[in-house]
């Protein structure tokens, strides 16, 4: 309450007086236009010099209409190339959007023309660490760590009416969507109602912060609550959310994110910038403040050839994964190109950006093109604003074409990969770029239960390598031994994103089925995708009975195992691992991020990728 007391008492306090117009209000909250007390003369006339100087828009020239081919307008757009520096033109893609923030929300007080400067001499500037300011479009939130900064918006309020002003005009400033998925747990799993009896329990736990949000969906103008079972954040944000160019008062411009969930770069697949930040950063976003970050360097990863058949997404991440974590890439952004590009479905690209955090990097991005065009269509997108983004975009020269030979774009570093040469992989035991091919993985696992304890190994001694456990599973003789699988998910959003990966899982769900094989019946099983958009093509694919055969019936829509929420083991399985005094080095099996909460092998069975971890 102190902070929101000091907030609310910020926003009332810093209003200089005699104001009426909406200058400074715009930037710092509709709070402003209420309470303040009389100001020092010199506070007025610093602040009256800085609204004069915002009143001279020196870049008003860029303000430009954008034609309709058949006539009319889409609206007007702030224009890069209008700038005439041919600096520009040597910019990588995703430093052009924040030029263009910088432009759009130049006032010469929160963005300075020295900022768009920086930003324009970024292949000088970027080595000297300088800083920027930069306003992203919009925000997305999940509930855990999402939930607080609303919780400080509603105190803001509490603390505006106890000063007898209006509460209604504490709102966030750019639109912002919350989306409920880190609630549910894998609580019951292996039954066709699984669904229903996990988001029951999940609702009954909840109840009060989900009244919460349900209050603060309605109390709150520009905010968007997505109730529990809508999907994970990163899916629906690439799914329904996106706009990747945003109208707004007649004015274009390119949609940009930040969230409070570090795998908000999925979102980069779709040629949006986007990252994770931490609570202040997006309570500050929210009320509309600028964000200070350090000009990134950009590493230009240069993409050839096509992936080999048989051959995953999920190979292909490891192998940049593993690639990047090599070069170094903390605080920068990364900037796919090249002709390989192209071959690269979007699904595909969601998986590579979604590892962003894996990597290191502060975002991976894939500059709109064709692909990205056709998967606007695919998701919804009418022909009238998909036609609007591609114009715009190549108006602004935001848009790539992978044909064509890419002679613009300077990178402060250049790595490349020939796609034909990525080969089947897993990482591990316990690193995401520790990569193995796959040919190499019993050797290697072998090789890691004797290595010392580290990385790449668990120091158990050789003569219980071959160790078995025995125990009783409901009146079934069962037994385990280092390696064993006893938790299989499929879950969370790196690759439940992915059609490809998705439904090649059911296809070797149907192919055990046709031989006989059956999962053991103490290994957990759930499926858990990452929106409703999976279970539709799943069901329609007649894949889905194959996946509830073997036990993978759907458990939920949100971050389950991923996160550390896939319930309890069966007792009588976790009594054998415990009473052997934690020495029995079992396995989780999970199609989803590589790198989560104590899961340390990533494997691949055929279609599917799984992750095993150590319990």
């Amino acid at each position: 309450m102190l902070l929101a007391r000091t907030a609310a008492r910020r926003l009332t306090l810093t209003r200089p007086c005699g104001w009426s117009s909406a200058g400074l209000v715009s930037r710092i909250g509709a709070g402003t236009t209420v309470g303040a007390p009389p100001c020092r003369p010199s506070i007025e006339r610093f602040f009256l010099r800085k609204m004069a100087d915002a009143a001279t828009d020196r870049f008003a020239k860029t303000l430009t209409i954008l034609p309709k081919p058949g006539g009319g307008e889409y609206g007007k757009f702030y224009s890069i190339p209008a700038l005439n520096d041919p600096k520009i033109d040597k910019l990588p893609y995703c430093i052009r959007i924040l030029l263009e923030s910088a432009v759009r929300n130049y006032d010469n007080f929160q963005v300075t023309e020295s900022d768009v400067q920086n930003i324009i001499d970024w292949e000088k500037t970027s080595p000297k660490l300088a800083e920027i300011p930069f306003k992203p479009a919009r925000l997305v939130l999940m509930d855990n760590t999402g939930g607080p900064a609303v919780v400080d918006l509603a105190a803001i309020r509490d603390v505006i009416a106890e000063l007898e002003s209006d509460p209604k005009k504490i709102n966030p400033l750019v639109p912002v969507d919350v989306v409920i998925d880190h609630s549910v747990r894998v609580d019951v799993a292996k039954c066709a109602d699984a669904l229903k009896q996990n988001m029951d329990l999940e609702f009954s736990r909840n109840k009060e912060r989900f009244s919460f949000f349900k209050w603060a969906s309605s109390a709150f103008n520009n905010m968007l609550v997505l109730p529990p079972g809508s999907g994970i954040l990163h899916q629906v944000n690439l799914e329904y959310l996106s706009r990747v160019v945003f109208k707004a008062d007649g004015v274009l411009y390119p949609d940009s994110v930040v969230g409070t969930d570090s795998h908000t770069t999925m979102i980069n697949s779709l040629g949006v910038a986007g990252w994770g930040v931490g609570g202040i950063e997006a309570m500050a976003a929210m009320l509309g403040q600028p964000m200070s970050m350090v000009l990134p360097g950009v590493v230009g990863f240069k993409l050839t050839g096509k992936l080999q058949d048989g051959v995953t997404t999920t190979d292909l991440a490891l192998t940049l994964t593993q690639m990047l974590r090599k070069h170094g890439v903390v605080g920068k952004f990364i900037e796919f190109h090249g002709e390989g590009v192209g071959s690269i479905p979007l699904p595909a690209r969601a998986t590579i950006a979604n590892m962003t955090p894996e990597y290191g990097a502060t975002m991976g991005f894939f500059p709109v093109d064709q692909v990205a065009l056709d998967y606007l269509r695919l998701i919804g997108r009418s022909d009238e604003t998909v036609s609007m983004i591609e114009a715009y975009l190549r108006a602004n020269n935001m848009f790539v074409d992978c044909n064509e030979p890419q002679t613009g774009p300077v990178y402060s570093s250049d790595l490349e990969l020939d796609l034909t040469t990525v080969e089947p992989s897993v990482a591990g035991p316990k690193r995401p770029h520790d990569r193995v091919p796959l040919k190499e993985m019993k050797s290697d696992w072998h090789a890691c239960l004797g290595n010392e304890v580290g990385f790449k190994g668990y120091a158990v001694p050789k003569e219980q390598h071959n160790k078995i456990v025995k125990f009783d599973f409901h009146g079934q003789p069962a037994e385990i031994t280092h390696g064993s699988v006893v938790l299989a998910a499929v879950c969370s959003s790196t690759n439940s994103s992915n059609p490809s990966v998705m439904i090649g899982a059911g296809l070797v769900a149907k192919k055990a089925c046709e031989l006989g094989l059956e999962v053991k019946p103490w290994v957990k099983t759930s499926l858990a995708p990452g929106s409703l958009v999976v279970t539709k093509y799943l069901e329609h694919s007649g894949l889905q009975e194959y996946l509830n055969h073997q036990g993978f019936h759907l458990v939920g829509y949100g971050c389950t195992t991923c996160i550390g929420n896939s319930g309890d083991l069966d007792k009588s399985l976790s009594d054998a691992i415990v009473d052997n005094g934690n020495t029995m080095h079992t396995k989780y099996f999970s199609l989803q991020c590589v790198c989560t909460h104590g899961l340390y092998y990533l494997v691949r069975c055929c279609c599917c990728c799984c992750v095993v971890g150590q319990p």
